[in-house]
């Protein structure tokens, strides 16, 4: 389907909205071994939120995620770079539980750099419920922050039993399931409708065809936030996939930002200063060739 809605038009003939800014809630950054990204640098990622008027990139860079000798210092220095666009998620390793000590330690320090965490638990093969994840839970639940966990259906590690328990026990965190626990569209639907603490995130979820519908259908377009893993994925398809589905332009509204500038907010951004390009120097301009 083809919208032909107003909000749609807009997109489709200037490549942008100016009454609908997006705002991508779940990005990477950096090469990934065994794969190419075209648009991996900081630099690359801006450009492509340029195109498709994404205002804002919250993301945790591979990096941070994969190699601790680097870990979270590189988020500091990309927000820095493109301080109106970008926030980081701090990543959270449960395998070197003296750095997950040292960089929680670090968070307010770095308060405009970090909007929340980032949980990836399948991938290190540790459940949510594990000793090791505990000081992050409490850390976020304490202060009300967002965490994007990685979700997906039938996974022991960040399955629904595993979102269930963190939005029990922590209700004070604000549990961002990315890829929207994919693939368990009846799970997502009952852990966003049962926890006003538990948000669905569409990264991955936007290249099959339904269950954005199913979402807004059961009543949920408040809890749905647009994210796609740039440069994982392209944010042209994801913006078009919400442009596409057969939902309303208020629901499009909610999903690519009001939700999110509502969360961040709450989180403490100022959102409204964000989102504004600044000229990069000539140096880094250089770089990014």
């Amino acid at each position: 389907m083809i919208s032909e809605g107003r909000l749609a038009r807009e997109f489709w003939i200037h490549g942008r909205s100016r009454t609908c800014p997006v705002i991508d809630m779940h990005g990477h950054m950096g090469e990934f071994r065994g794969i190419y990204f075209p648009r991996a640098s900081t630099d690359a990622m801006i450009r492509t939120m340029d195109q498709c008027g994404v205002k804002l990139l919250v993301f945790c860079h591979h990096a941070a995620l994969f190699n601790p000798e680097i870990g979270n210092a590189v988020h500091v220095e990309a927000v820095h770079r493109y301080p109106d666009r970008l926030r980081a998620y701090m990543a959270i390793n449960p395998h070197y539980p003296d750095m997950v000590k040292r960089d929680l330690a670090s968070f307010d320090r770095h308060a405009d750099v970090y909007a929340g965490l980032k949980i990836l638990a399948g991938y290190y093969g540790v459940s949510w419920d594990a000793p090791a994840f505990r000081p992050a839970w409490e850390f976020a639940n304490e202060r009300g922050l967002p965490v994007l966990g990685h979700t997906w259906g039938g996974s022991r590690c960040d399955g629904p039993d595993q979102v269930r328990y963190v939005a029990t026990r922590y209700p004070g965190v604000k549990l961002l399931c990315g890829h929207s626990v994919f693939g368990d569209w009846e799970q997502a639907v009952a852990l966003a409708r049962d926890f006003e603490n538990v948000y669905l995130e569409l990264t991955a979820v936007l290249g099959v065809r339904g269950p954005l519908e199913r979402f807004v259908q059961a009543g949920l377009s408040h809890k749905l936030l647009f994210g796609v893993d740039l440069p994982w994925f392209d944010p042209h398809q994801g913006i078009g996939a919400v442009l596409s589905a057969e939902i309303t332009d208020e629901d499009r509204h909610m999903i690519l930002h009001r939700n999110a500038e509502r969360l961040l907010r709450s989180a403490g951004l100022d959102v409204d200063a964000l989102g504004v390009s600044r000229p990069r120097s000539r140096r880094n301009a250089a770089e990014s060739e």
